[in-house]
């Protein structure tokens, strides 16, 4: 069992998973700081100093200023502010993680080498019937096929 484990684990696809992982964590922390520090903010003043983190409904039926003073008093609150932040950072990764799949498959396309099959079927030049390639006579008009066509 601990052999299969360990051919488990070791599996280069294992590792690339693994990899891609700590890198999504990383690139998770540095799009939500981008969108909590930047694109939020810029919002805001559009919209008029609106603070999303602050959007909320107490769901006890008292009103409080901020999502912190309802916290502290106990009262069950609905983030529905915090929702839209998380939504911007989905939307954004999205976008991002787009760009990056457009951006390798067009390496790869690049990179790829086109290899051309060699015909299998070939034109009679009698009946103009697609035959084999092979073929020493037609098998349409019986014509004898002495050269390459």
């Amino acid at each position: 069992m601990l052999k299969e484990f360990k051919e488990f684990a070791l599996k280069g696809n294992m590792i690339d998973l693994a990899v891609g992982v700590i890198v999504g964590g990383a690139f998770n922390a540095l799009v939500t700081s981008l969108v909590d520090n930047v694109i939020m903010p810029l919002i805001s003043v559009i919209v008029g100093r609106i603070d999303f983190n602050n959007w909320f409904l107490a769901l006890d039926g008292k009103h409080y200023a901020t999502l912190a003073e309802a916290q502290k008093a106990g009262a069950a609150t609905l983030n529905y502010g915090t929702f839209i932040s998380g939504l911007i950072n989905f939307i954004i990764m999205a976008f991002v993680v787009f760009l990056f799949v457009k951006a390798i498959n067009t390496l790869r396309k690049k990179n790829e080498v086109v290899v051309e099959e060699a015909p299998t079927t070939k034109i009679c030049p009698y009946c103009k019937s697609e035959i084999s390639v092979d073929a020493k006579r037609c098998p349409h008009c019986t014509s004898q096929l002495d050269e390459v066509v």
